[in-house]
């Protein structure tokens, strides 16, 4: 019985890779926090909306962290209810960034009726999607399921069991926890996937059905917990056959947005719709709707691009 390789106490944003020892069960473990609180704070998100925001992260670290090539995976899912649209990206340099976009009345009267309403009450009707980019020279692989179970969780479940015949487990979990200067917020994920078994390795349904029992007794308590580490809660899981966790994959926020990115947005515009921004005081101010951060220009600085 092997013991949990030495990790530090403190886990936040990071992803940890694990294997059940002498088992076909590989998965991946994401602690969040400062990350996915400066993605949450940089909009006043009702806490429904904010906790999709930040399953939608986790979710995204776990699946984009296994990536074997520079890129991004983008995970979004839309729909008819009360929020039209959330997206949260990874990139491989472990940047995340995210947002929801919603309707604040309908959002409202939803918390009125539901303690804690999951995607499918949130999003309605609509579809999950996940699509790898792997840059300007590559095509987009887009895979899309409708969304079907209640909580994003199940949503990307039926994805892996639709899109690529993985069996595959995920929980995920997001909150608030006070460390002295107030709440903070926090999420964790944990995925699971069998894998397939072949002449060498034989069946692997057995040890799978094993390991998705311990998997059932994980709290989502457990998972954004900031004083429990990554390794003891592994541990706590997988003891009884062992688990062995490889080397972390630091994670942080990051939007990519710029001064010159959005200069280049301004200059697609024709010169007559850019007249139309300019504001009383003479300028252009434009919001990146991922980070909040306010660009602000001057016409004279796009004289000469554009329409």
């Amino acid at each position: 019985m092997s013991r949990p390789v030495s990790l530090e106490a403190v886990d936040d944003d990071r992803v940890f890779p694990f294997q059940i020892e002498g088992e076909a069960v590989r998965g991946r473990l994401v602690r969040l926090g400062p990350a996915v609180d400066e993605i949450l704070s940089a909009h006043a998100y009702p806490d429904p909306v904010a906790n999709l925001l930040g399953e939608t992260c986790a979710l995204a670290a776990l699946v984009g962290s296994n990536l074997k090539f520079e890129g991004r995976l983008i995970v979004q899912a839309q729909g008819n209810g009360p929020v039209r649209y959330v997206v949260c990206d990874y990139d491989t340099a472990g940047s995340l960034r995210g947002y929801c976009r919603f309707d604040p009345d309908e959002i409202a009267a939803l918390a009125a009726g539901f303690q804690r309403p999951g995607a499918r009450t949130l999003l309605g009707d609509g579809l999950f999607m996940m699509t790898v980019d792997q840059g300007p020279d590559m095509d987009r692989y887009q895979g899309v399921t409708a969304i079907e179970g209640e909580t994003l969780a199940l949503c990307a479940e039926q994805y892996f069991a639709q899109s690529e015949q993985t069996p595959t487990r995920i929980r995920l979990a997001v909150g608030q926890a006070d460390s002295g200067d107030g709440p903070r917020w926090r999420a964790g994920g944990v995925l699971i996937q069998n894998i397939a078994g072949d002449d060498a390795r034989g069946s692997t349904e057995e040890p799978w059905r094993r390991t998705e029992a311990l998997f059932e007794t994980l709290g989502e308590d457990e998972l954004i917990d900031p004083l429990l580490p990554a390794g003891e809660l592994l541990f706590r899981l997988f003891h009884e056959d062992g688990v062995r966790v490889f080397e972390p994959q630091p994670l942080k926020a990051a939007c990519r947005c710029s001064q010159a990115r959005i200069l280049g947005l301004l200059a697609s515009f024709s010169a007559e719709e850019r007249a139309d921004m300019v504001e009383a005081d003479g300028r252009i101010r434009v919001s990146c709707e991922f980070c909040s951060r306010v660009y602000e220009a001057l016409p004279s600085d796009l004289d000469g691009q554009g329409g």
